[in-house]
């Protein structure tokens, strides 16, 4: 009965936002931000990112407000877009380190032209996993970026085994049309560095 009064109460704060109100704004902020920093602390100990992170998800909320739309409650929305930029950074900080753990004397052109090129690979595909419907990303990132399995994602967001490879499947296809430029360019130096 709880949830369904504050996920009531939600609605009308986003409901006043659409309409430019600061005050629904305020409440928000103030009923959330608190909660999602700690939960970002769960995934990451870095209290400054973590509260950046959670200003920037609710000021895109503000930035978005008249397009936005949120197809779970409000509160869901929050977390899964904090869970989801954590694990961006996770993912980011873990390519960095691999970096940071090679001797910058054995380095040579073609090791910084590789590391240019995943660089950018990475900012492309993580623009191409942003751009994907939220249930598409979710079912992508748990199966590609976690590991899990079909059949577990599917217990985990109660839909069937079948669902979630077509999720997977249509996320798979529209990677690929997002990245097809860039996989050219990808290709071609692989086989330039091959001869």
């Amino acid at each position: 009965m709880l949830d369904r009064e504050s996920n009531q109460i939600d609605w009308n704060l986003l409901t006043k936002l659409r309409e430019d109100c600061k005050d629904s704004f305020s409440v928000i902020f103030k009923k959330y931000y608190k909660d999602l920093v700690l939960y970002a602390g769960n995934i990451i100990r870095d209290q400054l990112f973590c509260e950046d992170v959670v200003q920037n998800i609710l000021l895109t909320i503000w930035n978005e407000r008249h397009t936005l739309i949120i197809e779970t409650s409000l509160r869901a929305y929050l977390l899964t877009s904090v869970r989801n930029k954590c694990l961006d950074e996770l993912r980011h900080r873990k390519i960095v380190r691999n970096y940071e753990t090679q001797p910058y004397d054995n380095l040579q052109y073609n090791d910084t032209f590789d590391y240019i090129l995943y660089s950018d690979l990475y900012q492309h595909l993580q623009r191409a996993i942003d751009m994907l419907p939220e249930k598409q990303r979710e079912a992508f990132l748990l199966n590609r970026i976690q590991d899990v399995k079909y059949k577990d994602i599917a217990k985990q967001l109660n839909v069937s085994q079948r669902t979630v490879e077509d999720r997977i499947s249509k996320a798979l296809a529209s990677l690929r049309i997002e990245l097809k430029d860039f996989l050219i360019i990808l290709l071609i130096y692989v086989i330039l560095s091959i001869n």
